[in-house]
C-alpha cells in the first residue's frame, strides 16, 4: 500500500543541513493500522508529510498502491491528496463553521451537489456519534468531540489512506481511549489504512498491528506489535515499553529487596497460551523449591496474553538451578541485574 525506500530528507538552515529522516524503508499493507513512535526531534512527522508531498524527498522513493510519487504531475498530487484524510493533534476546526459545516468543507471544495453533502455529513455524523451536535459550533465541543469532527472530516471523501499525527495527545485518558475504538471501528468498517504518529507506548499498544521506533532520523526497530512488544530490541525501545508496562520496580526498591536479604530475582516472560498454564507452580513443586512473585502483571497484547514477572526461588541451590533449567525450555528467564 505504502512503500517508503531509502527515504532521507534534508532541511538547510541557514548555512546549516539538517537530515530530518535517515535511509527509512518501510512497508505499509493495505488495511494495517501502523504507528510510528520517537520522542521530540524523532524524524516521524516529517515522514508523515512526505506521504501526501506536503514535503518531498532529498533522496528515494515513496509509492503508494505501486505509483511512485516523484513521477506525479500537480494535478496528480491534488488527487493523491483527496484519497490521504489527515487528523490532527489540535484538531484545526474552522472556528467560524459548525458540526455540520467543518465536515462538509472538503465536499464543497469538490464541488459535491448539496443533496449529497447533506446525506454523506449525515451518515458521518451517526458514525462518530454526534447527530445531537450538528448545528454546534466547535467552542461549544469537548477535546474529544472536537477530535470526532476532525475524523468524520477526514472521511468525508471516503479516503484510502488516513494519516494521523498525535490525534489523542491533546486528550485525557479516558478520551484517548474512546478515539482510539473509534480509529479501530473506522479501520475495520471501511478498510483504509491508518498511518499514525505518537510519542505515547500506550496508543501503539493499544491500537496498532505494526510499530517503526524513530530515533535522530532513522527507523531504529520495526515489526509487529506483539513481538516487538515482548522482545524489544533497541535500548530506546526498551525506555517506551517500560513506560506502559512498568516492568520493573525502581532501583531503590530493589537495594531494598536485596539489603533485607531478598533471594536472586529472575525475570520470566510469558506469552500466548502459557499465561493460562501454571507452570510456575508446577516446576517448583516438582522439584521442592518456593516461588515468590515479587512484582509485574499478565496482559492483554494483541488479542493476546503477555506475562512479565519478577520472580524469586528460595530452597537448595541445585533445585533452584533445576527449576530454571526446566523454565527455559518453554518460557524467557533471566536474571535481574542490580546497577
Amino acid at each position: 500500500m505504502i512503500e517508503f525506500s531509502q527515504i532521507a530528507k534534508t532541511f538547510t538552515l541557514g548555512k546549516r543541513k539538517v537530515e530530518a529522516v535517515k535511509n527509512v524503508s518501510l512497508t505499509i499493507k493495505k488495511g494495517e493500522i501502523f504507528g510510528i513512535i520517537g520522542f521530540s526531534g524523532a524524524g516521524k512527522s516529517t515522514l508523515l508529510r512526505l506521504v501526501n508531498l506536503l514535503e518531498t524527498p532529498s533522496n528515494g522513493s515513496i509509492k503508494i498502491q505501486g505509483e511512485d510519487l516523484s513521477k506525479f504531475s500537480a494535478k496528480e498530487v491534488r488527487k493523491l491528496r483527496r484519497r490521504i484524510g489527515m487528523i490532527f493533534q489540535n484538531f484545526n476546526l474552522f472556528t467560524s463553521r459548525t458540526v455540520a459545516g467543518n465536515i462538509a468543507y472538503p465536499l464543497k471544495l469538490e464541488g459535491k451537489p448539496k443533496a449529497e453533502i447533506n446525506k454523506r455529513v449525515e451518515e458521518l455524523l451517526q458514525f462518530v456519534g454526534l447527530t445531537d451536535k450538528a448545528n454546534d459550533y466547535p467552542e461549544q465541543l469537548s477535546g474529544g468531540q472536537k477530535q470526532r469532527v476532525g475524523i468524520a472530516r477526514a472521511l468525508a471523501n471516503s479516503p484510502d489512506i488516513l494519516i494521523c499525527d498525535e490525534a489523542t495527545s491533546a486528550l485525557d485518558p479516558d478520551t484517548t481511549g474512546e478515539i482510539l475504538r473509534l480509529l479501530k471501528k473506522v479501520n475495520k468498517d471501511f478498510g483504509i489504512t491508518i498511518l499514525l504518529i505518537t510519542h505515547e507506548m500506550n496508543v501503539i499498544q493499544t491500537i496498532c498491528d505494526k510499530v517503526a521506533v524513530m530515533e535522530n532520523g532513522e527507523v531504529i526497530e520495526s515489526g509487529n506489535v506483539f513481538e516487538t512488544f515482548t522482545n524489544p530490541q533497541h535500548p530506546t525501545t526498551k525506555r517506551f515499553i517500560q513506560s506502559v508496562q512498568q516492568d520493573r520496580p525502581s532501583d531503590i526498591l530493589l537495594h531494598q529487596w536485596k539489603q533485607s536479604g531478598g533471594e536472586d530475582l529472575y525475570r520470566v516472560i510469558f506469552k500466548g497460551e502459557l499465561a493460562n498454564r501454571p507452570l510456575l507452580s508446577q516446576v517448583s513443586r516438582k522439584n521442592n523449591v518456593d516461588i515468590n512473585i515479587v512484582y509485574g502483571s499478565v496482559q492483554e497484547l494483541q488479542e493476546k496474553f503477555f506475562g512479565n514477572l519478577l520472580v524469586s526461588f528460595e530452597g537448595e541451590k541445585a533445585d533452584i538451578q533445576q527449576v530454571i533449567l526446566e523454565l527455559e525450555r518453554e518460557v524467557s528467564i533471566e536474571e535481574v541485574i542490580f546497577e
